[in-house]
């Protein structure tokens, strides 16, 4: 991946690693074709991986980046990472109140978001789509760092967390694409739907990287506020999703290799 990417202008790199990512999510729905269920007890290790994964990435890929381009400023080198991330978190809590959308495995009742008369089916699609933003942002704003000319901003580093965020888009595009197929659609439709959850990501990706390449200044803060948006994602819906089936251990587990699997990709490749 590294060739096909070294010679692209960072938004096309973005482009070209958030459809990478859309691409796993789609190979996760493709799941369906095969079976129409999958065991609670593996969907919450996947679930609980994915929320590893994101963690990690939050810190090794943003934070600590966002830190050290922070350091030797007027102000103290923290103060970019604790804005930018309490502003990612906001406004995915503000996206969380808007957004009609259902969480996997709960009742109809306790669909989030303005009141709506939406299909069931639609409202599930809709919580992967708005869990997919943060990841696709959070890729687009590390490969628009490239452009700084940082030496902490590298091209390993952006495609780590790239392939760390597509790892994790596996369990999400089986989850949705299983869960729809329970609802009743056809194979053909879970799985059209399925990936469809993840096209936000490439459109998240180029914004992102659009963003810091024409105003660098705001690097530290962009990727503070993807690390946030992602962590408020885990909090609020992925480790709840994973705890709610009874396997509380095993999700707990899955977590910590998903946290292990993404700080090996940045520290040993980035």
């Amino acid at each position: 991946m590294t060739a096909l990417l070294e010679n692209l202008h960072p938004v096309v790199q973005a482009l070209v690693a958030t459809c990478f990512t859309w691409g796993m999510t789609a190979l996760g729905a493709a799941t369906v074709f095969m079976a129409r269920e999958i065991k609670r007890k593996t969907l919450d290790i996947m679930l609980g991986f994915a929320g590893g994964v994101m963690v990690a990435a939050s810190y090794w890929s943003l934070l600590a980046p966002a830190i050290e381009l922070s350091a030797g400023k007027d102000i103290p080198a923290w103060v970019p990472a604790v804005v930018g991330f309490l502003a990612g978190g906001f406004s995915l809590w503000g996206l969380d109140r808007l957004l009609p959308h259902l969480h996997l495995g709960f009742p109809t009742s306790e669909a989030e978001g303005v009141k709506t008369s939406w299909r069931r089916s639609t409202l599930l699609v809709l919580a992967i789509t708005l869990h997919n933003i943060p990841e696709g942002l959070a890729v687009g704003v590390a490969f628009g760092a490239l452009a700084s000319g940082l030496p902490s901003a590298t091209l390993a580093a952006a495609i780590a967390l790239a392939i760390g965020i597509g790892i994790q888009n596996l369990p999400e595009g089986l989850a949705v694409s299983v869960a729809l197929r329970r609802e009743g659609m056809s194979r053909r439709r879970s799985f059209n739907y399925g990936q469809l959850s993840g096209l936000v990501e490439p459109v998240a990706g180029v914004i992102g990287a659009a963003a810091v390449i024409v105003a660098q200044p705001i690097l530290p803060y962009a990727l503070a506020f993807a690390a946030g948006a992602m962590i408020f994602v885990v909090v609020e819906e992925v480790i709840p999703e994973s705890q709610r089936g009874g396997n509380a251990d095993l999700a707990t587990v899955g977590a910590m290799a998903g946290f292990a699997v993404m700080m090996v990709l940045d520290v040993a490749f980035g």
